[in-house]
């Protein structure tokens, strides 16, 4: 096969980053609660699949070391498409002998899991819901694809680099978040909408519905690696010494730590990267059960197929709003923008509260998540952009690594925290609380170091 052009093979790249990302985010939000467990164990097991994301950097020379990343790619895409596959297999036939079978292999990791659920519900057992053996499979390859997934992101971004030509680079960047943005919507709301149809007008249980979207992601990484394998370009580039910015040195892998730690403030500095959007990842992890609920709990009471509109319409803002901050923060500097920004991003909150207190329909509920979305994706902008400032030219990838495992932390730790807090506030109080929570790290930007520029 001839090999690919890159605008083929970078939105079929991203595409493959985006989808399971979102498997793993988002959908395993709605999954479980569509199982029926609790907030606090929605808010405690999905919160630690980030745990690969945080620590991602920790294995990147790995990636450079052993092998290409052409070779980690196509590898990482199989196993991928074998997780959904088994995924979807253990959830639509849970007492098939080949799930038996593999459960008793995976039995140690299945064991651990149920430990730690039992040790986080706080009372020695499980929580009631979980007490079937497919759920702690499901956690296992929740995680695995967590982990797989990062170590993607970190090959797909490494071949990104090393194939294309600076110019090349500037002129895909678009498509690339573009297309990683589609994946999202696809994994985070066309999914979660096909399996609530499927359960509505087919009358199809809701786990079966789940097995076809597992096996439908299955059979889209498989495709693709098989794509990647026949078709991506080897890459010709040899990186020097001092191109080299994962080089496998222990040297230089904490002269990248030193030097991003020896900035000015950098304690603040690294307590808005971890603050900031504290607000933000409590409802990041709720709101979802929030729309999913039964009225007498607090939620809303709908079901798959409208949360996933929402959703998706809530996306097309979100990207809006990206679009939006990057071009306000452009014209007018870092220093005139983040803090407004960040108001109006968390002022958004503020709106799954009145939801909570008045529940209006389902009109208004959409306004609601898409305007929440657009101030999520303006306050990201400027965000995202104040994290590439913290970042030295010598060691533009490590550091930029170092800023966001502390911005997934940042998310991972109020998130594993936040069905606790929902189930003991309730909902309305819970996104008051939110709100709350996002102050300090308001507070935080102005004792940044931010430049006129």
């Amino acid at each position: 096969m001839k090999a690919l052009k890159p605008a083929i093979f970078i939105p079929s790249l991203y595409f493959l980053e985006g989808l399971p990302y979102a498997l793993v985010v988002y959908s395993s939000v709605v999954f479980y609660k569509n199982l029926g467990e609790s907030l606090e164990f929605i808010g405690h097991m999905t919160s630690l699949f980030y745990l690969p994301w945080v620590l991602k950097f920790a294995w990147a020379p790995m990636v450079d070391l052993l092998g290409t990343k052409r070779s980690w790619i196509v590898t990482i895409q199989v196993l991928l498409a074998a997780l959904c596959l088994v995924f979807a297999l253990a959830i639509n036939f849970p007492d098939s002998q080949f799930v038996i079978a593999l459960s008793s292999w995976l039995m140690p990791i299945v064991s651990a899991f149920q430990n730690a659920v039992s040790h986080l519900s706080g009372s020695g057992q499980p929580p009631a819901a979980s007490s079937h053996l497919v759920v702690y499979f499901t956690l296992v390859c929740f995680s695995l694809m967590a982990l797989a997934s990062a170590t993607q992101d970190v090959s797909i971004d490494g071949y990104y680099l090393e194939v294309l030509d600076k110019q090349q680079q500037s002129y895909f960047v678009g498509v690339r978040n573009a297309v990683y943005k589609v994946a999202i919507l696809f994994g985070q709301s066309l999914l979660v909408a096909m399996v609530g149809l499927l359960e509505k007008h087919a009358a199809m249980p809701i786990t079966k519905g789940w097995a076809i979207a597992f096996a439908l992601c299955g059979a889209i990484c498989l495709l693709a690696a098989l794509l990647h394998f026949l078709g991506l370009p080897q890459s010709n580039r040899v990186q020097s010494e001092h191109e080299s910015e994962n080089k496998a040195s222990l040297q230089t892998f904490f002269t990248i730590f030193r030097t991003f730690f020896d900035q000015e403030k950098i304690g603040w500095i690294v307590l808005y990267i971890l603050i900031f959007r504290l607000g933000d990842a409590f409802v990041l992890k709720m709101a979802y059960p929030f729309l999913l609920d039964d009225p007498a709990k607090g939620g809303l009471g709908y079901g798959n197929d409208l949360l996933g509109l929402i959703s998706g319409v809530g996306i097309g803002f979100l990207l809006l709003g990206g679009i939006v901050g990057g071009i306000v923060v452009s014209k007018l500097g870092l220093k005139r923008t983040l803090m407004p920004t960040a108001i109006f991003q968390n002022l958004s909150i503020l709106l799954y509260f009145f939801l909570a207190q008045f529940r209006p329909g389902i009109y208004v509920v959409g306004i609601f998540n898409a305007i929440e979305q657009f101030g999520y994706g303006l306050g990201t902008a400027a965000y995202t952009v104040f994290l590439l400032s913290t970042v030295k030219s010598q060691y533009k990838a490590g550091h930029y690594a170092i800023a966001t495992a502390l911005m997934a932390l940042g998310i991972m730790l109020p998130g594993y925290f936040s069905g606790d807090l929902a189930h003991t506030l309730g909902y309305k109080t819970f996104f008051f609380v939110s709100f709350l929570a996002a102050i300090p790290g308001m507070i935080t930007i102005l004792l940044l170091p931010l430049s006129d520029n």
